[in-house]
């Protein structure tokens, strides 16, 4: 009779367990070893701070530069210098009168050998009182510093034009002046009209029969005649600008 009553509580036991082991899924599988864990959340990259507009600049004028090179037909450029006695002169001291401008230089060999030959004076003994003006140009390097020199340059040698200092090299720059002597002749426009060589002798060899290509552009300008030869090659030394 026990025994029964065992079996029959055992029975109700299995018929309460069994269901309610089914309804909570029955039993969890372990979790797999292999797979790892939930990556943690990757940090965000901070969002870039706005661009702040740039500034309006302040608009600049720039700097004047000094004029391009002379050009035949085209205004020559302008200058103010001071001369070996300290006078000074400006191109528009000139106008309305044919310019002649000698680049030069008291210790080239080549304006040497044309003060000695009077070459300047020699030309402008053709156009006394005809409104004609010879200046020569010194732009090398230091030149205001051998003031005496040059004024005994000009005394030895009889010169009379005016010799106008430049020492920043500014003017012969604007002109394009390559070589001592190089020369320029303005018309009484101050226009340039002729630029070159003194003359076709480069040598000396020639003497009294070199053709003077400055003389004939004067000749021409003063007749009211465009000039013929309006540029040559120049010869010489060089200009020695300062650095």
């Amino acid at each position: 009779m026990r025994t029964v009553r065992t079996r029959l509580i055992a029975l109700a036991i299995v018929c309460f367990v069994v269901p309610a082991f089914a309804q909570s899924g029955g039993a969890q599988p372990a979790k797999d070893p292999a797979k790892p864990a939930a990556e943690p959340a990757k940090p965000t990259t901070p969002a870039a701070k706005p661009v702040e507009p740039a500034k309006p600049t302040t608009p600049t004028t720039a700097t004047p530069t000094v004029a391009t090179a002379a050009a035949i037909g085209k205004p020559a450029p302008d200058f103010k210098l001071k001369d070996a006695e300290g006078k000074e002169h400006k191109l528009a001291d000139y106008k309305g009168k044919v310019v002649v401008l000698e680049w030069t230089n008291s210790e080239c060999p080549v304006c040497g050998r044309h003060a000695k030959a009077k070459t300047a004076e020699n030309v402008m003994a053709n156009f006394k009182d005809k409104g004609v003006a010879w200046l020569n140009v010194d732009s090398n390097d230091g030149c205001d510093t051998k003031v005496d020199g040059i004024k005994k340059f000009c005394k030895d040698n009889g010169l009379t034009g005016a010799w106008l200092l430049d020492p920043s090299g500014a003017t012969g720059k604007a002109y394009g002046a390559k070589t001592t002597p190089h020369m320029f002749v303005l018309d009484k426009d101050g226009k340039v009209a002729y630029m070159g060589a003194m003359d076709d002798d480069n040598d000396g060899s020639k003497g009294a029969k070199a053709k003077n290509y400055v003389k004939d552009a004067v000749d021409s300008l003063l007749k009211g005649s465009a000039v013929a030869t309006a540029t040559t090659e120049p010869y010489g030394c060089t200009v020695k600008y300062k650095k």
